[in-house]
């Protein structure tokens, strides 16, 4: 069984890749942890002693992971963001994130589990909402242009 400290807690349901997956993700994040592992025993389904479910955390957030078989798969109907106060941050994310992954259009990415992130500047937000309409389009246009976010060149839009 595995235990998490939140009442609300995103569930990852991998095919059978579950733990490669929860240490790949707790080596890129600080403030990261395995909390609990269950394994299978004789009942199955999976082959008894490989890992059927993964407590770990990210950044202090609780996850949980599921060895359930090919019945789901991730899509960009669902998705982690990460929010950066630096481009060695930007850097960093998006580099371990995207390897053996794709890129996608305005800092978003799909790993290579499958799973899809946003790895995004923190001030984005504020820069979307300004109540100037020519300074946030300006900066909407600016990551239109970008795979990975470029910090540089947002604050310049923003900027004008």
């Amino acid at each position: 069984m595995v235990i998490q400290k939140h009442k609300i807690v995103p569930h990852l349901w991998f095919e059978t890749d579950a733990e490669e997956a929860v240490n790949f993700y707790v080596s890129i994040f600080d403030n990261s942890k395995i909390t609990d592992v269950s394994r299978f025993g004789d009942a199955g389904p999976g082959l008894k002693g490989s890992v059927m479910a993964m407590g770990f955390e990210l950044e202090g957030q609780s996850f949980a992971a599921i060895n359930g078989g090919p019945l789901a798969k991730f899509n960009g109907a669902v998705s982690f963001l990460v929010h950066c106060e630096t481009q060695d941050e930007i850097d960093h994310y998006y580099g371990k994130l995207v390897e053996g992954g794709q890129q996608q259009p305005c800092g978003w990415l799909t790993d290579r589990f499958g799973l899809v992130w946003q790895v995004n500047y923190a001030r984005m937000a504020t820069m979307l909402t300004d109540s100037d309409n020519a300074r946030a389009s300006r900066v909407m246009q600016a990551m239109f242009s970008m795979k990975k976010i470029e910090i540089a060149k947002l604050d310049a839009a923003y900027a004008g």
